[in-house]
């Protein structure tokens, strides 16, 4: 069974089985409850609430072949066989399903979760962007760790230009600094506090980013796999706001743009075996975010800005554009925020009338579609707009 947890890479640096999410990311899990619908493997239960999850459920099932179904949280326990699978395991999640009354027996120990937690910390992108810049001159990026406050001065001093100091754990665009100029003595406290709590701070330059990507992997313990590419869109704040709908083919030509896709073959290559070493006691999807860069010397890849121990919204959108696009189609897969009640309700509408859905063959060929329920309360809606080829070559 499938959970919706996004307040997970929060929960997990908190690392308290007590931790209390902010409101945002309570109702971020709240909205896209039902966004496991789409990744999940099709006749999987999903864990959500209420008559609008219910009510929407069936609406998808009747346009598409989703077989999936649908139990609240407090029914996990009926469903013990299953295996539990969250967006991403931490302190909280377990505690919460014991307090369901899950048995600890069907769930990781304290020790697997702190292994993870360490994993998951941004030192380790660090480390491996430091040992693949070597391997290529196509490659760029300078993130460092440091664990006393002494050295982070000096290094934002030893340069030029604009800075990014990061938490090791921390949420999607949560937990960046951006140093512009001299750093400020709020920041400073900020610095020493993480560095207290958290073992230290990573820092880096501020890049010329000209597009994000990422490669997804799926590992079990020691064998790492390539799963997909992503080509996705951040915020300015770093946090993610959608996903480009390709092929891996359709994917190489956009790299294509701006440096040989040869080097995303050896890096791939490269990436399962260090990974594989990095993370021997990992089982579950995980992605490593790069961004192409304009640099003096022309376009480079940073091969390793972060790396994702949990499931991902590149992967979210690479399954649903498998499973439920048209081949002859392409488009894209978005998270919208809206920052008042009826303002998420009123662009689903405009949208539909803009964009109307079409189904060809149990497959999304054309139009605009909610893949989670939109009423007058919601603030974050996942979504996608399907174009066939014909109409984006016109």
């Amino acid at each position: 069974m499938y959970i919706f947890n996004p307040e997970h890479d929060l929960a997990l640096g908190n690392f308290g089985a007590n931790y209390t999410p902010p409101e945002s990311a309570v109702k971020l899990a709240s909205d896209l409850a039902l966004l496991p619908v789409w990744y999940a493997p099709d006749g999987e239960h999903i864990v959500a609430e209420g008559a609008a999850n219910a009510d929407y459920l069936r609406t998808l099932q009747s346009m598409l072949p989703i077989h999936s179904e649908m139990i609240p949280f407090t029914e996990i326990p009926s469903f013990a066989s299953e295996i539990i699978i969250p967006w991403g395991w931490n302190p909280l999640l377990r505690q919460q399903l014991m307090k369901a009354g899950v048995s600890s027996d069907f769930l990781p120990s304290m020790e697997d979760l702190s292994r993870l937690r360490d994993y998951s910390g941004r030192q380790h992108a660090a480390r491996l962007l430091h040992e693949l810049l070597p391997q290529n001159d196509i490659f760029c990026g300078g993130a460092l760790f440091f664990t006393r406050l002494y050295e982070v001065q000096e290094y934002l001093s030893s340069f030029s230009g604009d800075k990014v100091l990061k938490m090791p754990n921390s949420g999607s665009g949560k937990g960046l600094i951006w140093i512009k100029g001299e750093i400020t003595d709020k920041q400073i406290d900020w610095c020493r506090r993480v560095i207290a709590t958290q073992g230290g701070v990573v820092a880096e330059p501020v890049y010329d980013k000209q597009t994000d990507l990422a490669m997804e992997f799926s590992a079990n313990r020691r064998k790492v796999n390539f799963e997909c590419y992503s080509l996705f869109e951040s915020a300015s704040s770093g946090a993610y706001a959608g996903n480009r709908l390709l092929t891996d083919k359709q994917f190489e030509d956009e790299v294509l743009k701006f440096i040989d896709v040869s080097v995303l073959y050896r890096l791939r290559e490269e990436l399962t075996v260090r990974l594989a070493e990095y993370f021997p006691e990992y089982e579950g999807p995980m992605g490593v975010d790069m961004m192409i860069c304009r640099t003096e010397e022309g376009f480079r890849l940073h091969p390793c800005v972060e790396i994702n121990m949990r499931m991902n919204m590149g992967i979210v959108a690479r399954r649903f554009f498998d499973r439920f696009v048209h081949p002859d189609s392409e488009g894209m897969y978005r998270i919208g925020y809206f920052k008042r009640e009826g303002e998420a309700s009123k662009f689903c509408c405009e949208q539909k009338k803009a964009f109307p859905l079409e189904i060809d063959h149990g497959k999304i060929s054309s139009g605009y579609l909610p893949l989670t329920p939109v009423n007058e309360t919601t603030r974050y809606v996942a979504w996608s707009r399907i174009f066939r080829k014909e109409e984006i070559r016109e």
